[in-house]
């Protein structure tokens, strides 16, 4: 795997830049190269190791979920709307950014922890007639939902519930959203217009908070959180 010199690492992974000459770089996955690998958040953001050996070892030891999933590979990247979870020590984090992009994470309860946030990218239909729907993250379950692209749902990560939807925010003018990219990162508030570009570009969305300040950005920064309120309160996120 090719390695990542510190001195060239995203800003939003957050780590200092001297210390050595490379750091631990994103496998492939879920998230493109952009993602902070599991292994720098364990030990730069959370100090639960103090270098690259015990990171290994805190994973080899299946010390740590990550979307409900035993990870053991410290390249693995995370990203907004992850969570991970510490089952022996009852800790349990979401991931997100803040303002300026940057990871960041949250503290959230047992319960919270068992439920994540996710984009639809499509639907497509299988063998034997079902429907499997896509993610943006990769991942895809077979239901029978009825969503679209770029709707969000709330789906179990845990158990006998996992990919069970719990919740479902379809992308429509009136529903709640948040910007998770661009100058407006973090921004939340009601989708009052999509513009619809007549060509290659991207479409644009227009997000209005609740002092009436209104925000544009592309779609593809734009995440559905709610209906007539942001569903992440439930993770005890302040959005």
């Amino acid at each position: 795997m090719t390695r990542t010199k510190r001195m060239t690492a995203p800003d939003a992974w957050q780590i200092a830049r001297k210390e050595s000459k490379y750091v631990v770089s994103t496998s492939s996955g879920p998230h493109d190269g952009s993602a902070l690998p599991i292994g720098i958040w364990l030990r730069d953001h959370m100090q639960f190791a103090l270098n690259t050996k015990e990171v290994r070892k805190i994973l080899h030891d299946r010390q740590v979920l990550l979307n409900g999933h035993i990870v053991t590979d410290e390249h693995i990247g995370i990203d907004v709307f992850d969570i991970i979870s510490f089952p022996k020590i009852d800790k349990h984090y979401m991931i997100l950014v803040d303002e300026k992009g940057r990871h960041n994470e949250y503290e959230i309860s047992a319960d919270a922890a068992k439920l994540q946030l996710v984009k639809v990218a499509n639907k497509t239909t299988i063998k034997g007639g079902k429907t499997q729907i896509n993610l943006t993250s990769g991942a895809n379950f077979i239901g029978e939902e009825n969503c679209k692209g770029k709707d969000s749902l709330v789906i179990g990560i845990a158990g006998d519930d996992r990919f069970a939807v719990q919740q479902h925010f379809p992308y429509a003018v009136g529903n709640m959203a948040i910007i998770i990219g661009g100058q407006h990162t973090m921004k939340t508030g009601k989708l009052v217009e999509i513009l619809v570009q007549e060509s290659s570009l991207p479409n644009r969305v227009i997000i209005e908070d609740a002092d009436g300040n209104k925000f544009e950005t592309i779609e593809d920064y734009v995440y559905m959180i709610g209906t007539t309120e942001s569903f992440l309160k439930t993770w005890g996120v302040d959005a």
